[in-house]
């Protein structure tokens, strides 16, 4: 069986300089501080030691999709890199609320009542707060994680008073194969009005026209690390 681990990659290196040089001439066009957009490198699938490459680069800010990849890679990362960020930028299952709250330092995936209370529970139990981004599924597919953009100020009033969760932003994944304008858009009109500031919106194929809609966190893998890989027979 090959595995993600053994195949060419290309430099990651040489992808972040490129990412950073199209996040600074995005924000440059928004006319806006290149200070107020996150890059979060999105690891999914990628070794331990390419991801090692961008943080001795000086990256310090990841994403991981999933909480078992998670912690499969990032404690011996974390043991000599303590000052990176970790973000869960996948969908969390309640019953990973546990470890998803001990290993990740902000959730963008939180979406249901089930989950707010799960991870409730857990920053109380553990002494520990990450920051939480709500994901709204701004297409309205039902193959899709997020809560409908109708729906979205409830699941808003009941993360903070109901639960008392540290909600800092929002977040969607538009529909692949549409304009995102539309849904980068209508995410900014829905934290407004809420009072939040932080928008985890675009990935590799738009995270520029992201930017130029007031993204603060910008989720890029691909663009950085190369097409991901995943096991085969």
């Amino acid at each position: 069986m090959s595995t993600p681990g053994n195949i060419c990659r290309p430099d990651p290196t040489d992808g972040l300089e490129t990412v950073r040089r199209a996040i600074a001439d995005a924000c440059a066009r928004a006319q806006r501080d290149i200070a107020s957009v996150t890059l979060v490198a999105a690891s999914k699938t990628v070794p331990a030691d390419t991801i090692e490459q961008t943080v001795l680069a000086g990256h310090r800010v990841y994403g991981e999709n999933r909480v078992q990849e998670g912690k499969a890679k990032w404690p011996a990362l974390r043991e000599r890199f303590p000052e990176v960020e970790l973000h869960l930028i996948g969908p969390l299952q309640s019953n990973k609320a546990r470890e998803a709250v001990a290993l990740f330092d902000v959730i963008h995936s939180v979406d249901r009542p089930g989950l707010c209370e799960a991870l409730a529970k857990q920053c109380e139990k553990q002494g520990r707060r990450p920051k939480l981004f709500v994901q709204v599924n701004t297409g309205a597919e039902p193959q899709k994680a997020g809560i409908l953009p109708d729906a979205a100020d409830d699941l808003l009033t009941t993360c903070r008073e109901t639960y008392d969760l540290d909600v800092v932003g929002l977040m969607c994944i538009p529909p692949a194969g549409e304009p995102p304008e539309a849904h980068f858009a209508q995410l900014a009109k829905i934290a407004a009005r809420n009072g939040l500031d932080g928008l985890s919106m675009g990935m590799s194929t738009d995270y520029a026209t992201a930017i130029e809609f007031g993204a603060t966190h910008v989720r890029v893998g691909s663009a950085i690390f190369g097409a991901r890989a995943y096991p085969t027979p």
